[in-house]
């Protein structure tokens, strides 16, 4: 029975738990006093890693020179874990710490804390972010864009940071990979249900609105109508010279091709310069008139 009960203890695994709206993977040497010092005292050994730069666009599949890859050891990866899970573990006792008032060690402790798991955290991040576009290329998923691959697999390495528990003895990437692929799968899934709803592609041309045109050509034809009334019922008060110039220069009353200007000169035994200036006034008393119609 003993033997029993020890396999079944050594078969315990660590699952998220959340207290004080912080979520964490908790061990028990937590509670251990000598924990903070072991990973957060002044003799810790500091575990920098180079920064990692998201893609801003990756075509062809193939990642620029800046997403290299930059790898922990076991020993490395595990004691991140354990100091960024600690963190939060701490963080989350002094969210809850009963107190007369919110006194300046407890502020202090909850900054202190926070802060450094989210230093861990980018840490663990940037260490990990470069399986995404290596799996991506290598996994060959049709129907989906390079792209939208490296974005959910970016967010699925964030979700495994915090499920993670080191304890389980294997390395993250062995548990991210597993997480990326079915996030690769899914969106792949998704996409495959789209199309066969939506088959065609997103024209852009299509989806232009036409509004802008069908506005200036009603404006348009409401300025006309405007136009022929004022001519019809001759409410700019033309003179006889200036109607039958504007009438022949300008037919949107009747149907008659327009007229050059020697053309009404002739007609009228007029000069050019004489038919361009009886047309101008004309066009003044007419604008002035289609205003007043339009303000009315």
């Amino acid at each position: 029975m003993t033997t029993t009960k020890s396999k079944s203890k050594s078969k315990t695994t660590h699952r998220p738990v959340e207290k004080n709206g912080v979520e964490y993977i908790y061990y028990p040497e937590f509670n251990l006093p000598q924990t903070e010092e072991h990973l957060w005292g002044s003799q810790r050994d500091e575990i920098d890693v180079a920064e990692y730069h998201l893609l801003p666009q990756v075509e062809d599949g193939t990642a620029p020179p800046t997403a290299q890859r930059t790898t922990l050891s076991a020993p490395e990866e595990r004691v991140l874990f354990m100091r960024y899970n600690y963190a939060k573990f701490r963080h989350a006792q002094a969210l809850g710490r009963k107190t007369g008032r919110r006194s300046q060690r407890r502020q202090r402790d909850i900054r202190r804390w926070q802060r450094r798991a989210d230093r861990t955290r980018e840490t663990i991040v940037h260490a990990n972010l470069p399986l995404v576009p290596s799996m991506a290329r290598r996994s060959n998923i049709p129907g989906v864009e390079f792209t939208e691959l490296i974005s959910e697999g970016y967010m699925a390495v964030l979700r495994c940071v915090e499920k993670f528990d080191v304890s389980r003895g294997y390395k993250f990437s062995t548990y991210a990979c597993r997480s990326i692929l079915s996030c690769f799968y899914r969106l792949a899934s998704k996409s495959q249900t789209y199309r066969k709803h939506v088959p065609c592609q997103f024209e852009i041309e299509m989806e232009q609105s036409d509004f802008p045109e069908r506005r200036h050509d009603d404006q348009r034809e409401t300025a006309v109508d405007t136009v022929r009334r004022v001519l019809k019922h001759n409410l700019g008060d033309l003179s006889d010279a200036e109607s039958r110039v504007i009438q022949r220069r300008f037919p949107i009353v009747g149907h008659e091709k327009r007229h050059t200007l020697a053309e009404v000169g002739r007609e009228v035994g007029l000069s050019n310069e004489r038919v361009r200036q009886i047309e101008r006034q004309g066009l003044a008393k007419i604008r002035e008139a289609v205003n007043d119609d339009l303000a009315a």
